[in-house]
């Protein structure tokens, strides 16, 4: 009597299983950035500017606080100190 091997489909579906779990973050990643995506004006930061100045420029009617929040938002700041040369996104 000959014995035949049987193949396994396990190492296959835990192949395709892995995959997934690293490609869909990625791709849910991807497009939570596309239906967040703004436009932007970039701004050079000269010297003696501060987050506000520059702010206060860019605030039509509205509350320059809001602002500071959405450039501290769009740049990742975590402080208002800024660095001559340094540019910065303004959401618009």
């Amino acid at each position: 009597m000959v014995r035949r091997k049987r193949f396994s489909l396990m190492p296959a579906i835990s192949l395709v299983a892995l995959s997934l779990m690293v490609a869909l973050p990625t791709l849910s990643n991807i497009h939570l950035y596309a239906a967040t995506a703004r436009r932007f004006t970039v701004v050079t930061v000269q010297p003696g500017d501060t987050l506000w100045s520059i702010a206060a420029k860019h605030t039509g009617s509205g509350d320059v606080q809001d602002t500071i929040d959405r450039i501290s938002e769009a740049n990742h700041l975590s402080v208002a100190t800024l660095q001559p040369g340094e540019h910065l996104r303004i959401p618009q």
